[in-house]
């Protein structure tokens, strides 16, 4: 990364100056040159954060107001800031892969997603949730467990877990990843209820998570149109009253 490199060259040239032209101490000249290299790489970073943090805010405009497209493209165009800072480049995939994704543009979401951020959870489990569509199970194990590992806080991502493992038929499994998910976020009552409807024989309702459950995109088209006509019609008798 660039960043660590001329951070490197900085703290190595100020060592070197001060050894053997100023004729310091080595170890004076060591701890200075720690120093220099911190506050290299500390300003260094956050100029290219900046910079990053800019075309990022940018492209969530574009989201908010339905310009995928537009949003993607200013994304890609923040992969030029990838090799001065390390993970940027799997933040970057793991937002377009999110956004390829809520548009159903599964395939084009797959290799971005496969590159994406480890620690970004939603990425994770859209691509969970894609290998389980095209029928890899270990794949789709291997990667909700990266997934819950990076986010053992978060009630959905373990219910996301057991829902497409009972829906592979691993309705035991699915039972043991819930009971693993309330050990690490005890009294969830999202967790609490889905076990217990499989522990009793009966399917997860996952609507309890609201909105986010729907972006998985794991619930039929016509049930979302449902759920969403449902509410408009009961605002409708709001206005009504």
């Amino acid at each position: 990364m660039y960043n660590l490199l001329i951070s490197l060259f900085c703290s190595t040239a100020v060592m070197i100056a001060m050894t053997e032209l100023a004729g310091q101490n080595p170890w004076v000249s060591g701890a200075v040159s720690v120093v220099v290299f911190a506050v290299a790489y500390f300003l260094l970073l956050r100029i290219v954060m900046k910079k990053f943090g800019v075309l990022m805010e940018e492209a969530q405009r574009d989201v908010q107001a339905n310009r995928a497209e537009r949003a993607i493209q200013v994304m890609k165009s923040a992969f030029k800031y990838a090799p001065w800072q390390l993970y940027i480049k799997q933040q970057i995939n793991a937002q377009i892969g999110s956004i390829y994704y809520l548009k159903r543009d599964f395939n084009e979401a797959l290799p971005y997603l496969e590159k994406a951020f480890v620690r970004h959870w939603v990425a994770m489990s859209m691509l969970a949730i894609s290998y389980m569509k095209k029928s890899k199970p270990q794949k789709m194990a291997d990667t909700f467990e990266k997934a819950t590992s990076a986010a053992k806080n978060e009630p959905l991502v373990w219910a996301l877990y057991a829902f497409c493992l009972a829906k592979s038929g691993e309705h035991t499994k699915a039972i043991s990843i819930l009971e693993k998910g309330l050990k690490k976020n005890p009294g969830s009552e999202e967790l609490i209820k889905n076990l217990e409807l499989l522990q009793a024989g009966n399917k997860m309702k996952m609507k309890v998570f609201g909105d986010m459950w729907y972006q998985f995109h794991l619930e039929k088209p016509g049930a979302i149109i449902k759920k969403q006509t449902k509410a408009m019609t009961g605002r409708r008798k709001m206005v009504v009253r």
